[in-house]
Formats: structure tokens, C-alpha cells, sequence
């Protein structure tokens, strides 16, 4: 059993330094001759993987900039919160603590890859399809985290209020040179505690 999980993990591993490897290849490459001159084919040659791979990892171009690790860092952040905590207080406390988890590196790339998402016209499109797989993500996260079904239409509709907070005080004018305004994430917990208070006016 210890060796099956060890290959597992070995397994996981490997898959996300792939994925992270990619990503960063692809950003040197916007970086150097801009996000419409970039193709896949060149993103997977300078990854040293193929475009099939490429395809594996990332459905689309726009993917590498809109799929990070962050989602996953605060999703398992938020499901080790304890019992105790309403389900948008958890949500803060894991926002927090993935913000924390990051390293100076980690946080320039998270920076430069939102950046991109509102500055180029086809990701930003992508966005939209993006933020429902998010939002069914989180569902089910908020479900696994209440013993409920994530089909259930309360914990649907919840995941989506937590989405609209966040996405109100989220707008391109936080963003400037590829850089994001620390504030912004205070502002959003901020809106998540409203939220939560029940948003009063």
C-alpha cells in the first residue's frame, strides 16, 4: 500500500512541475513577443513536451493564464478551517492563508498572469467559462465542507454569491502595469464579510 501511494504521489508530483513548467515557458514567451505571436506549438517546444501534452494540462491558450495553483492552495486551505466556522469564514481564512503560502516568485507570476487575463481581449472572454468551472469547484467544496450535495440549489447559489462579492470589487482598474493593488484583497474580504453579515445596506 506505502508503494502505491508513494508512486501516486511520485505521479502528482511530476504532473505539476509539467504544469508549472509550461506556464512559466508560456509567460517568457508573452513576455518576449507578446500573447497573439505566442502558439501552442512553440510553448510546448520550449516546455519540451508536445502539443498533445500542452492540450492535457491546458484546453486552451487562454487556460495557462487563468488555471494556477491558487485555486487549489485556498480550496484545500479552506477545507482544513475547523467545523466551528461559517462556511464564508472559512472561505476568508483560506484566502489568507494561500495568499501567505506564496513565495516572492509565486506572487510575481500570480501578479503578471492577472494582469494578462484583463488586459488581453480573448482571455478575458475565457474568463466566463472559467469562472463556472470555479464556481462548480467551489460548490463542491462548500458541499463536501456541510455533508451536502453540490446539485444542492442553496450551495449552488451561495458559491455563486461568493463569486459575485468578489468579482464587484475585482474590476480591471485593480490591475495597472501587471501589477495588482495589494488592496484589492482586503477589499475582497471585506466584501466576503459583508456577505456573510448578510449584506446589509
Amino acid at each position: 500500500m506505502t508503494d502505491i501511494s508513494a508512486h501516486c504521489g511520485l505521479r502528482e508530483r511530476k504532473k505539476a512541475r509539467t504544469r508549472a513548467a509550461i506556464r512559466e515557458h508560456a509567460l517568457r514567451l508573452f513576455r518576449a513577443q507578446g500573447y497573439a505571436a505566442t502558439t501552442v506549438e512553440q510553448i510546448a517546444a520550449a516546455a519540451e513536451v508536445s502539443p498533445s501534452t500542452f492540450f492535457r494540462y491546458y484546453p486552451t491558450k487562454e487556460d495557462v493564464v487563468l488555471r494556477d495553483d491558487f485555486d487549489d492552495r485556498m480550496l484545500e486551505a479552506f477545507q482544513r478551517q475547523p467545523p466551528s466556522l461559517s462556511p464564508v469564514a472559512a472561505l476568508r481564512a483560506g484566502i489568507r492563508e494561500a495568499l501567505a503560502s506564496l513565495t516572492q516568485a509565486e506572487w510575481a507570476e500570480f501578479q503578471e498572469m492577472t494582469a494578462l487575463g484583463m488586459a488581453i481581449p480573448e482571455v478575458r472572454a475565457r474568463m466566463m467559462d472559467e469562472l463556472t468551472r470555479t464556481i462548480n469547484t467551489v460548490a463542491d467544496a462548500l458541499a463536501r465542507r456541510l455533508g451536502r450535495s453540490p446539485d444542492d440549489l442553496a450551495v449552488r447559489v451561495y458559491a455563486g454569491a461568493v463569486f459575485g462579492a468578489l468579482m464587484a470589487v475585482m474590476g480591471p482598474e485593480t490591475y495597472s502595469e501587471g501589477r495588482i493593488d495589494p488592496a484589492v484583497f482586503d477589499r475582497a474580504d471585506q466584501a466576503l464579510a459583508m456577505l456573510e453579515s448578510g449584506l446589509p445596506l
